[in-house]
């Protein structure tokens, strides 16, 4: 993750998120894709929170205004990997306080909560034609991974 810092950086507040932030998640993320996606925020909250034995994912604030999240787990050697990894699941950014640190606050504060635990590695998936999606990740210090993920078209199968 990058070093350097903008100077809104040190307006951001970020904390754990947490169940009741449920309804500000799926708002937030309709704001940035255009629909609610409810069941699908409900399914990942629970699994980012009450299903793990550690919990990652996080809340930002600014001004005590829910500005950004990030849902992450943590997995101890999954899909062949023998080394514990963390796995970035989505991550959002109220449109009005892009450019003004709050990506980077969430991902820096994770960094820290899984170096603590010793967590070598985030992974994360990015739609190949997000351009802002990708260029934010690789100006966080992101690199294509060594590994290959595949599909199966299980329809007419």
């Amino acid at each position: 993750m990058r070093d350097d810092t903008n100077l809104e950086f040190d307006t951001v507040l970020t904390r754990r998120l947490h169940p009741d932030d449920l309804e500000r998640v799926v708002a937030l993320d309709a704001k940035v894709v255009g629909r609610r996606r409810d069941e699908y925020f409900e399914t990942k909250l629970k699994m980012a929170i009450a299903e793990t034995g550690v919990e990652v994912s996080l809340a930002a604030e600014i001004d005590d205004a829910f500005v950004g999240f990030l849902l992450a787990r943590v997995f101890y050697g999954e899909f062949g990997n023998l080394e514990p990894v963390a796995v970035l699941d989505t991550i959002g950014v109220h449109p009005d306080f892009r450019k003004l640190g709050v990506g980077h606050a969430l991902l820096d504060q994770l960094g820290k909560n899984l170096r603590g635990l010793g967590i070598p590695s985030l992974q994360t998936e990015v739609n190949w034609e997000d351009q802002t999606l990708l260029s934010f990740f690789h100006h966080e210090g992101f690199n294509p991974a060594a590994r290959l993920c595949l599909d199966l078209k299980i329809a007419g199968r």
